[in-house]
């Protein structure tokens, strides 16, 4: 087998596929026959700086560069070769965000991320006039409020893209993005996959008074789908990718995407009538529609899979930081006790232990709002657990609370697709690290959404592994081969996955833990404001 990886490595029968999350950088290699053949991941953190959660440029290409070194150690170890080319290379990272660049290539202001409650005025006022929802992520609700703030640099903007986008630019020259990163930047009209012309035009009439040097189409990135080359790899892309200088110059990159996107593509879940659940230090819902949503919501982001189809998205700020504190306060006891514990057996343990809870958690309730959450109106978030004298308070219970409440602002947005639009399903795929433990995080969403629940034995490749199928798509598909094909053909065939149908009694217990949830939201606002 090493033998074949090494000659495959060799000769560049491989995609490299790199995916920068919230939480860590991921460098992934793929063989020809589309299964990682070696890893290399990088650690980080936002910082909240001058009220807007950020990463700096220096963190940014220190991440990268660190997770392909240890990728290309991987390699080296693994099967005593060099690497010096790959066949072909995708990037993804979170969506939205704000980065601006002047005429030289200099970003004017730090990065904003998705994580950034900061521009409802904006997002209220363009939803109204595109009659289409615009959540307060997506870059164009950036680009509005800074220009209703006044803000000095929007002036000098010649280019505006997403952090995928950025990296992708810097690497090739060229200034593009995948169709389904776009569609968090700017709605995409589904016939053209493109932005859609007529709200561009909207746009520019809106801001028609301030005199801007620009119009919105010269600073946008162009728009790509799946399978379609977006520029290859410069000597100078090379170089600050690979700082030992092995990587050569004039590798194919596929467009950049989003981890949304990629998400989809690692869940093979690009088909109508399937969705995914990506479900980390955020969470969201992805849907497939078959067709139209009857109006707007605010609760619901239309955004596309990488191919131009329309996707419903049911985003929230928050899902595991908090579940994963406590975690930490558990360990924390266990080592002041003596008792050194791996931690993904405390995990294990504990994540079990929320199965023996009562079907409602006992009428126990939290919010793990680490930072604001759009999908219950809250600009800033208060981490918090509340329980009445009479709850049924054990362990097993709290730990089902935390498991529930990771999940209860992206049901909402969920319910809208499932209750009200009537919007079928066949199955939910399941990824992120909330599903490592088996069959917990995995029956409890499937009781969230009262629909079933699969999980791959691949879930835990993630975005990375995504982006480099995209890329391997792009350099290996036949002729007319679409997306869907590729990966039920190519990448999916035969993939065992374990499937979990939702239990009454837990669907039960989850629709009384939610009625909890909406009116305990008032406990939320309090502590928000007088919680400092």
């Amino acid at each position: 087998m090493s033998y074949d990886v090494k000659h495959m490595i060799e000769n560049g029968k491989t995609a490299l596929g790199i995916e920068l999350g919230s939480t860590r950088i991921k460098a992934v290699l793929v063989g020809e026959d589309n299964s990682p053949i070696a890893s290399g991941s990088h650690d980080w953190e936002n910082s909240y700086e001058n009220n807007v959660w950020t990463y700096s440029v220096e963190d940014i290409w220190r991440g990268l560069q660190d997770s392909y070194q240890k990728m290309s150690s991987d390699v080296k170890q693994q099967y005593d070769v060099t690497l010096k080319t790959v066949g072909s290379i995708g990037f993804s990272a979170m969506m939205h965000g704000y980065m601006a660049f002047d005429q030289n290539g200099e970003l004017l202001v730090p990065f904003r991320t998705w994580r950034n409650n900061i521009t409802e005025q904006s997002s209220k006022t363009l939803t109204e006039l595109f009659n289409y929802n615009i959540p307060q992520r997506w870059s164009i609700a950036h680009l509005y409020q800074a220009i209703l703030n006044q803000e000095e640099h929007v002036a000098n903007i010649h280019f505006q893209t997403t952090l995928a986008g950025y990296i992708h630019w810097k690497l090739t020259g060229e200034k593009v993005l995948g169709v389904g990163e776009a569609s968090g930047v700017f709605p995409i009209d589904l016939k053209t996959k493109n932005y859609n012309q007529e709200m561009i035009n909207q746009f520019n009439e809106l801001v028609e008074a301030d005199k801007l040097p620009w119009k919105l189409e010269d600073i946008l990135p162009q728009v790509l789908v799946a399978g379609e080359k977006a520029g290859v790899l410069t000597e100078e892309g090379a170089k600050l990718l690979d700082v030992s200088g092995q990587l050569q110059a004039g590798i194919a990159l596929c467009p950049p995407e989003g981890d949304a996107g990629t998400g989809m593509v690692a869940t093979n879940s690009v088909a109508k009538r399937t969705g995914n659940v990506s479900a980390g230090t955020s969470a969201f819902a992805m849907v497939v529609m078959e067709k139209d949503l009857s109006k707007v919501y605010p609760e619901i982001d239309l955004v596309t899979t990488p191919t131009g189809n329309l996707v419903a998205m049911a985003h929230s700020n928050n899902c595991s930081s908090d579940l994963n504190a406590w975690v930490g306060l558990f360990e924390e006891f266990t080592t002041a006790l003596g008792i050194e514990v791996d931690k993904n057996k405390l995990f294990e343990t504990l994540f079990k232990k929320a199965l023996e809870g009562d079907a409602d958690a006992g009428g126990l309730l939290s919010y793990g709002y680490l930072s604001g959450e759009h999908m219950t109106h809250f600009e800033e978030g208060r981490p918090l657990f509340a329980r009445s004298s009479g709850s049924n308070f054990n362990l097993a219970n709290f730990m089902r609370t935390h498991l529930f409440t990771a999940f209860g602002a992206m049901k909402i947005g969920m319910d809208i697709l499932i209750k009200e639009e009537k919007v079928e399903l066949d199955e939910i795929l399941g990824h992120g690290g909330i599903f490592k433990t088996e069959g917990v995080g995995q029956s409890i969403l499937a009781a969230a959404f009262n629909t079933p629940v699969s999980v791959m034995t691949t879930a835990g490749e993630g975005g990375a592994w995504g982006i480099a199928l995209l890329a391997s798509y792009m350099n290996n598909k036949e002729d007319n081969q679409t997306l869907e094909e590729y990966l039920n053909e190519k990448v999916f065939a035969g993939q065992e996955g374990k499937t979990m149908s939702p239990n009454p009694k837990d669907v039960e217990g989850f629709e009384r833990f939610m009625e909890r949830y909406k009116k305990g939201l008032s406990i939320e606002r309090a502590a928000v404001e007088n919680l400092n």
